[in-house]
């Protein structure tokens, strides 16, 4: 076999050197059968030599090595159309015909090969077992084959992931297939595109972009065949595809992916240079490759939705189920989740501010039949009541000024599941009407729209307020009041369940040590007494932004007095000694600056507090926290002008 290369970049562009059926040298030193002057290039950088008919290229140790279709190489097998960069010096390898050669009988087949094959599954040689098995040839060609094969099988059971996975499988074809861009495309059950395109260019590298002839793919897809085509123009379904006209593309293979007769993807190898011939070998190797590799990318790619899966319903059971406390009042609040989460009755939570009404509606709907159907939570305090109306009911295009496509509310995406209405008391009289017939008939117009709407949702309503004193006061409306009470659960605030206030704390120090990145062993008794003693007008809420302060403010490996906030330390209640001495001190200091501010104000808490710098309000708070206010009436009653309020 007579073999050739020729610069088709670099200082030598254009020139064509003839190879030696023993060996050829490249390098810059002049001695070499091809002397290239380039700084970049060693002075002996590389050699290709004959070897049993093949010719093999070997870098000799070279500074900034020989790559073959951009890969570094130690020892290539060259094959026609291989690209050799050598320095700043790209050659294409090319063989002409010689009879006497095995070899090259295989290379050259290519020329006699026919424009465009469809192969099916069962004619592929290398997936045929028992006596069905033909005899393979031993060429080079075929043990070249098989190994591709047999590494693709080690890269299998070796490489986790499944973009690594998809990567290495190409790396081993690219090796063996002279194509100029290869992917691997897997498609999305129930979807008519392309879920992912994992690609690789011999000029840019692997992970690369790679645009594919998707009417090639859709045929492999649909059939289930596999496709090779050296004159693309000859296929008229395919000669106008825009990919094709783009780039020029010349050649194609392409192959199915399946498992248990299940096409879950393709591998897809496209050349634009028409030197770079695909021959029914190469066929037969990519339907091999694609059959053994299908299995392997289903597991990784179910392994990854598993894996994604499982993180999404672990973060939802922590935000479901957040709730921590074993008092009596917290054991009738799961008592009650319990016999309601299996029925379609509206439930309103009552309750304060931050006890967690929405933590109990969230367990509700997580342990009713509509578990796996949509959860939508509403805040009717946060938006105005235009902007609410929109994203309850949804609207119509051209409805108002900027409503330019139609949209659906809230309460439509949450059909079949559960919405949940956070400050329900917050309502404007025009919404609870609306809310009103929802409740009553199932159905709703979008803002703009003619057309009722049927739906199928669960309704569940908090409130900070008192109801029955809004209905009374004209703000509430009653027949909506009696449509959300039809079962009702109160939170009880945090100072009447005095005995999850530790639980609760330790829990939620040791989250936030963890997202901060810290070592915390606890909280020391007299931090622990402080917060015991407090009401937590704040209730949950307020004592978890306590604990989080405190463990990005705090020093320590355990959470200490000092490490709270000035309004829980101020209240008074703990033991002697349960505090700190310069927390005493500085307790007992702000109790006499307020006596003397009083005395010299004559009784006024106005005066007193401008004395002080403070804001009345804050003046009352001090005043409550530091258990004062019967001293302070005291000393009013001895000659101040005004009685503390």
């Amino acid at each position: 076999m007579n073999a050739a290369i020729e610069a088709i970049a670099g200082p030598i562009k254009g020139q064509i050197f003839s190879l030696s059926h023993e060996e050829s040298s490249i390098g810059r030193e002049p001695a070499n059968a091809i002397s290239i002057l380039d700084g970049s290039v060693s002075r002996r950088h590389c050699l290709i030599r004959c070897e049993d008919g093949q010719f093999v290229l070997v870098d000799l140790g070279s500074r900034n090595r020989t790559l073959v279709n951009g890969a570094p190489v130690a020892e290539h097998v060259l094959r026609t159309g291989d690209e050799i960069r050598v320095g700043n010096s790209l050659f294409r390898f090319f063989t002409e015909k010689d009879p006497g050669d095995d070899t090259s009988e295989q290379l050259d087949a290519a020329e006699h090969t026919p424009s465009t094959i469809v192969l099916r599954k069962e004619d592929a040689v290398y997936l045929k077992s028992g006596e069905a098995a033909p005899a393979l040839p031993a060429t080079n060609r075929t043990i070249r084959d098989l190994n591709a094969l047999l590494k693709i099988s080690g890269v299998i059971n070796s490489v986790r992931g499944l973009e690594a996975l998809q990567r290495q499988i190409l790396d081993s074809l690219v090796e063996v297939v002279p194509a100029d861009r290869a992917a691997i495309i897997l498609a999305e059950a129930g979807l008519p595109d392309f879920g992912a395109i994992s690609g690789w260019d011999k000029r840019a590298g692997p992970e690369q972009a790679v645009s594919v002839s998707r009417t090639i793919v859709a045929r492999v897809l649909e059939e289930g065949v596999a496709v090779l085509t050296n004159d693309i123009s000859e296929m008229e379904e395919f000669s106008d595809a825009e990919s094709v006209v783009m780039r020029k593309i010349r050649s194609v293979l392409a192959v199915p992916l399946e498992v248990l007769d299940r096409r879950l993807g393709a591998i897809y190898m496209d050349a634009s240079d028409p030197r770079a011939i695909f021959d029914e070998g190469h066929l037969q190797l990519l339907t091999a490759a694609g059959s053994v590799a299908g299995l392997a990318l289903e597991n990784a790619r179910r392994m990854e939705w598993l894996e994604t899966e499982n993180e999404r319903l672990q973060a939802e059971i922590n935000v479901e189920h957040n709730m921590v406390g074993d008092s009596g009042r917290m054991k009738d609040v799961y008592q009650f989740i319990n016999r309601v989460a299996p029925t379609e009755s509206t439930v309103l939570i009552r309750g304060e501010s931050g006890t967690g009404k929405e933590l109990v509606a969230r367990a509700i709907h997580q342990n009713s039949s509509r578990a796996g159907r949509p959860y939508v939570a509403i805040n009717c305090a946060a938006l105005t009541e235009t902007l609410l109306e929109s994203e309850l009911f949804g609207y119509e295009k051209g409805s108002f000024t900027g409503a330019l496509g139609q949209k659906k509310g809230k309460l439509e995406v949450a059909d079949h599941g559960t919405v949940f209405l956070d400050e329900i008391g917050e309502l404007a009289p025009g919404l609870q009407a609306k809310l009103l017939r929802v409740l009553q008939e199932r159905e709703f117009e979008r803002v703009g729209g003619t057309k009722s709407i049927k739906l199928d949702v669960r309704i569940l309503a908090a409130t900070n307020r008192e109801l029955e004193e809004e209905v009374r006061n004209g703000k509430f409306r009653q027949d909506l009041f009696f449509r959300l009470n039809v079962v009702s659960v109160r939170m009880p605030p945090l100072r009447e369940r005095r005995e999850d206030i530790s639980v609760l704390a330790t829990h939620f120090a040791m989250k936030y040590a963890e997202r901060a990145k810290r070592a915390i062993a606890g909280i020391s008794p007299e931090a622990r007494a402080c917060l015991l003693h407090y009401d937590w007008p704040g209730n949950v809420r307020e004592l978890e932004n306590a604990i989080e302060r405190a463990v990005v403010l705090g020093s320590s490996e355990f959470i200490l007095p000092e490490d709270l906030p000035e309004s829980v330390l101020e209240k008074g209640g703990p033991a002697p000694g349960s505090t700190t001495a310069f927390h005493d001190r500085v307790r007992e200091s702000k109790k006499q600056l307020i006596m003397n501010a009083f005395e010299q104000a004559d009784g006024n808490y106005t005066e007193a507090a401008r004395l002080l710098g403070l804001h009345p309000n804050y003046l009352h708070r001090l005043i409550r926290n530091l258990n004062i206010k019967g001293i302070l009436t005291k000393q009013a009653a001895s000659g101040a002008n005004t009685s503390p309020k």
